[in-house]
């Protein structure tokens, strides 16, 4: 799930700033005006995310169930990432970047997550190890690994090469979405507030 997590931001978010020259409103302006297009979008990723964490935060302490708390940005982040990229290409900036907000905010909001299910899941000699291998191995090995899906995936897929990479990301932005949520139905609950020892 830490992969899938991750998936999600490699494999579909992190796309954005090839996607944004592409467009009609921006491909007609300077390569350095088509860059800072590109970055505007993406800081209004960054800030969602920022948002998304803060927001975990705050409903830590509301919902108990660590199930339903991974699902209140997985679901609405299965909806929100796939559209996003699959109308980028037809989309303006202002748009994009009101949809960046969003799909940063339930996707970052997912690795706080982890962050504070992890320790309450592993004993004190083998928290350390476990936390490592499920951001390491499972997130930042395999999850960074859907870019490479990702544009792969562009060559089977018709059109100008921004609109193949935004059909591909919303691809896979869907695919990492509903394996979370599949899987999030398995996610043991902690069995206590206090972390074990």
């Amino acid at each position: 799930m830490f992969a899938l997590a991750y998936g999600a931001a490699f494999g579909a978010i992190q796309q954005m700033p090839r996607i944004v020259p592409g467009l009609a409103e921006v491909a007609s302006l300077p390569r350095p005006m088509q860059l800072r297009a590109a970055t505007d979008v993406q800081w209004w990723q960054e800030i969602g995310g920022l948002g998304g964490r803060f927001a975990l935060a705050l409903l830590v302490l509301a919902i108990v169930s660590r199930q339903r708390l991974l699902r209140v940005f997985q679901i609405p982040g299965l909806v929100i990432v796939p559209l996003v990229f699959w109308f980028a290409p037809s989309s303006n900036v202002g748009s994009l970047k009101a949809g960046m907000f969003l799909a940063g905010f339930f996707t970052v909001a997912q690795f706080s997550f982890w962050g504070n299910y992890l320790p309450r899941m592993y004993p004190t000699h083998l928290r350390g190890t476990g936390e490592a291998f499920a951001a390491n191995v499972g997130g930042r090995m395999l999850g960074t690994s859907f870019a490479y899906l990702t544009t792969m995936l562009t060559s089977s897929l018709s059109g100008p090469p921004h609109v193949q990479l935004a059909k591909a990301a919303a691809i896979v932005g869907a695919v990492v979405y509903v394996g979370g949520i599949l899987l999030s139905f398995q996610l043991p609950e902690p069995k206590s507030d206090r972390l074990p020892e």
